[in-house]
């Protein structure tokens, strides 16, 4: 299953993991199966996390700063707007 994951974008594992939500919302689903959605559920959470972590080391933002283009990496903006707040 995990193996299975791997090979999944970001929008199917969203996909598959609303799926999941809908189903154990509904309440009907038997108690084995549940917990196996459930099981399922988190290795697709995660899986979610490490590609949007993945992503944002990938981003760089580009800042105007006195009239000068910079990159910034992703994680200096956050940290920026973090102070800010």
């Amino acid at each position: 299953m995990a193996e299975e994951q791997q090979g999944l974008n970001f929008e199917e594992a969203m996909n598959q993991l609303e799926d999941i939500v809908s189903q154990l919302e509904r309440g009907d689903v038997p108690l084995e199966q549940a917990i196996d959605l459930f099981q399922k559920g988190m290795q697709l959470s995660q899986l979610c996390s490490q590609k949007l972590s993945q992503v944002e080391r990938k981003i760089e933002m580009i800042v105007e700063t006195d009239g000068e283009i910079t990159k910034k990496p992703f994680n200096s903006l956050a940290e920026e707007s973090d102070s800010l707040g």
